[in-house]
């Protein structure tokens, strides 16, 4: 909840605000995995948006024309493709070590969440540059990655020239 806390410092007061599991029960039960919290909260918190007009985060619930389900099952046959794994540093899918697609920006990069080795490791995140082979990996959990590009730092996306007023989201449409 800390870093809701934080994010919501820098974003804004969300206006979604969900507490139904169940389309994460779903999802999660389809993908054979269970998202890290911190993730969860914050899409939870904010829905479907686009953060600065550059970066687009989904949320599950089926209702919503921009839904993380539908972009999941997409992304994961996209990048399941012979010649767009090799821009990847290990295969797409749920299983350890391998890359949940779970946010894209206008600016081209995707961004994934690196399933766990094991229960007792931390998840981590992987964003690929689409218009080259790049991709780079960060040692940090996702809402530690989402408040490092809040504050305009370097993690791929860059953001500082689409929020020169700080950091903003809206509703996907």
């Amino acid at each position: 909840m800390a870093v809701l806390s934080e994010v919501r410092a820098l974003l804004g007061e969300p206006r979604f605000n969900w507490s139904d599991p169940a389309p994460w029960i779903g999802l999660e039960r389809e993908l054979g995995i269970a998202f890290p919290s911190d993730f969860r909260e914050i899409v939870d918190a904010y829905g479907s948006i686009s953060v600065n007009g550059q970066l687009y985060l989904k949320h599950p619930a089926g209702h919503l024309l921009h839904s993380l389900g539908v972009m999941v099952r997409r992304d994961l046959e996209l990048w399941r493709e012979e010649d767009m794994a090799e821009f990847l540093p290990a295969p797409v899918g749920s299983g350890p070590g391998e890359l949940m697609p779970v946010a894209t920006a206008t600016t081209g990069e995707a961004v994934f969440l690196r399933v766990p080795d094991d229960a007792s490791s931390p998840w981590r995140v992987v964003v690929q540059e689409f218009d080259s082979p790049a991709w780079t990996l960060y040692e940090m959990t996702f809402g530690e990655w989402l408040l490092d590009y809040l504050r305009g730092r370097d993690v791929t996306l860059c953001s500082r020239n689409l929020a020169p007023d700080g950091p903003s989201w809206e509703f996907l449409p």
